[in-house]
Formats: C-alpha cells, sequence, structure tokens
C-alpha cells in the first residue's frame, strides 16, 4: 500500500474511533467529566465524522466504507441533537412586539472573568445598558469595589464575593421581596433566588453559576444544582426566571432535564445558537450562559452583547411579565 494511502487509513480509522466514542459517551448519562464534557462540542464532532466519512468512502475499502455509513450516522445524530438551535427550527418563544416601554424589564448576565482586569469596560457596559435586573458571575472584593459606583443606583444588591471564580453580584431596582443568595448543593457555589415586582405582575429569578466539567470535577454536583434550580421556585405563584453561567450547553441530557422539571421555554430554539463562551476563540465555543422562561412571561429581545474583556460574552434580555396573566 502505497506510504500516503496509510496516512489516509491512519488518519479515518484515528478519526472514526473519537467521533464513535464520543457521540456514545454521552449516551450512558455518566457524571464523569470526560463523558459529560462531550456534550459540548456535538458540531465539532458532526463535521470530524463527515470528513472522517468522505476518507472512508475515497479509500475504496470495503471495511472503511462500511465505517463511512457508522460516521454518517453518528454524524446524522449529533445534527438531530443541535437542530434546534438553529435558525431552521421553530422557535419555542415568539418575540412580543409592542410592549408599553413602562412594562419591559432588562435583564443582563455577565461572567466577569475573575482574573479579568479590564474593569472600566464592563462599568461602561452597565452604564449603557442601565439594566433593570443585573446578575454577575466570578466575583471578588476586586470586582464588587470596582463597580461600587454602579451598584449605587439599585435599590438592592446581594454582595456574595469569593476567591474560588463562584462569587455573585446580583443588583435591581424592581420592587424586591426577597432576593438572597441560597445553596442548592453541597460543593458551595451559590445561587440567586430574589421575588420581583414589574407593573404587570411579579416573577421569580433564579441566577446560577454551577461547576464546569473539567479534570477533576465531575457533574453529579453541578447537574443535581440545575435540577433543584428548575424546581427552587413555584411557578404556580409566579413565573420564572433563570438565567446564568450554566457550565452547561444548551442541547445537554441535563438542560433538557432542566427545561423539563421546570416547565422551562428556550429563546434560543429556533434563533441559533448564540454561542457566550469562549469569547476569546472563534472556533471553540458553545451556548451555556443561558436564559430559561417559564409561561406567563413575554420576550422582547435576547442578545448577545460585545466582548468586555471576560471569557464570556454578556447576555442580555428584555421581558414583561404577560400582563393578562
Amino acid at each position: 500500500m502505497p506510504r500516503m494511502q496509510l496516512i489516509f487509513v491512519f488518519l479515518f480509522w484515528l478519526l472514526a474511533v473519537a467521533v464513535v466514542f464520543t457521540t456514545l459517551a454521552p449516551l450512558t448519562n455518566g457524571a464523569q467529566w470526560w463523558v459529560r464534557g462531550w456534550d459540548f462540542p456535538r458540531l465539532h464532532i458532526a463535521c470530524a465524522a463527515v470528513v472522517a466519512a468522505v476518507i472512508g468512502l475515497l479509500l475504496f475499502n470495503t471495511w472503511t466504507q462500511i465505517a463511512a455509513i457508522v460516521l454518517v450516522s453518528c454524524a446524522i445524530y449529533q445534527a438531530v441533537r443541535i437542530f434546534p438551535y438553529s435558525p431552521l427550527a421553530k422557535t419555542e418563544i415568539a418575540l412580543k412586539p409592542g410592549i408599553p416601554e413602562e412594562d419591559r424589564v432588562s435583564l443582563l448576565s455577565i461572567n466577569v472573568l475573575m482574573e479579568n482586569t479590564e474593569h472600566e469596560k464592563l462599568r461602561q457596559l452597565i452604564d449603557r445598558e442601565d439594566p433593570d435586573v443585573l446578575f454577575l458571575m466570578e466575583t471578588d472584593a476586586v470586582w464588587a469595589s470596582a463597580l461600587e459606583e454602579q451598584l449605587a443606583r439599585y435599590e438592592t444588591v446581594v454582595l456574595h464575593p469569593l476567591v474560588n471564580h463562584y462569587g455573585l453580584i446580583f443588583a435591581t431596582r424592581l420592587p424586591a421581596r426577597r432576593a438572597e443568595t441560597i445553596f442548592l448543593s453541597d460543593d458551595e457555589t451559590p445561587t440567586i433566588l430574589a421575588e420581583l415586582e414589574t407593573p404587570t405582575g411579579g416573577f421569580f429569578f433564579v441566577g446560577l453559576h454551577p461547576r464546569p466539567p473539567v479534570p477533576g470535577n465531575d457533574t453529579e454536583a453541578r447537574d443535581a444544582q440545575i435540577k433543584r434550580a428548575a424546581l427552587l421556585a413555584d411557578r404556580t405563584y409566579l413565573p420564572v426566571v433563570a438565567m446564568g453561567d450554566f457550565n452547561d450547553v444548551a442541547w445537554s441530557w441535563t438542560a433538557e432535564r432542566f427545561k423539563e422539571y421546570g416547565n422551562f421555554r428556550d429563546p434560543r430554539v429556533g434563533r441559533g445558537m448564540l454561542s457566550s463562551f469562549d469569547a476569546n476563540s472563534w472556533l471553540m465555543r458553545f451556548p451555556i450562559d443561558q436564559l430559561y422562561l417559564t409561561e406567563g412571561l413575554d420576550l422582547a429581545a435576547f442578545d448577545r452583547l460585545e466582548h468586555i474583556g471576560s471569557d464570556h460574552f454578556p447576555m442580555k434580555a428584555v421581558i414583561a411579565v404577560t400582563a393578562d396573566k
């Protein structure tokens, strides 16, 4: 066999094994980081499967062509999983036009990156957007001090600075019946729970930032935290907004369970991925900064904002409590 053909055969089987493994591993629903991490690059895996399948077909070998059919199946499966997060899918939440300005509530959620020193960029963003609800993650005492002027404009501020990348800041100008940090798992990552009032009614805000699936950090605590968050607020009493850096992609098994448990709707469905992390990479970007809404809430806008020096893009939404609820 010619040397060049040997190289292509080796490349084919290397890609084939990688694609099959990374497609099948998440189906086990194991909590190991090296299993759950493959939920993220489904688009990349699908592209690798297509490339490998083409190589297999061109090799004109019975075994590589059989394997190419398996790879095409993997590509189709991955495409089906991410299809809802393409503009070709039907939207779950239609944009509601004509919401009166006084009824609108703007939400701004940002993982600031604790080591990020470009504080002025965030100050300018907050000044420009002037959100009614501000939720910041990875905030330590340095960030809290840097944002004193901006936070002073809000009637309710909850500060929970930490040095372990899981500090939180929550601020709102809406009347708040309650606003506090709570702990939904034993991994010492706080969650924000607030009950807020608007001119057309109240809603719960749940702000999340669980730990990611990385080496040495499996996802039992993250998955439990996300599940408990879905059941945390009484949606039969008030509608619920869940927002934050979930450290989980929108199409994962955990995210699907979250939506099912809480009867949540995802504004990304039918609009595109709006990938929020890694803001410093054009290739490896994933939609992990989420917004979920229950019935009883209208959506006026949902956008990804500009880079502020963090590894996450800011996410902004404009909502309103359904007036006829």
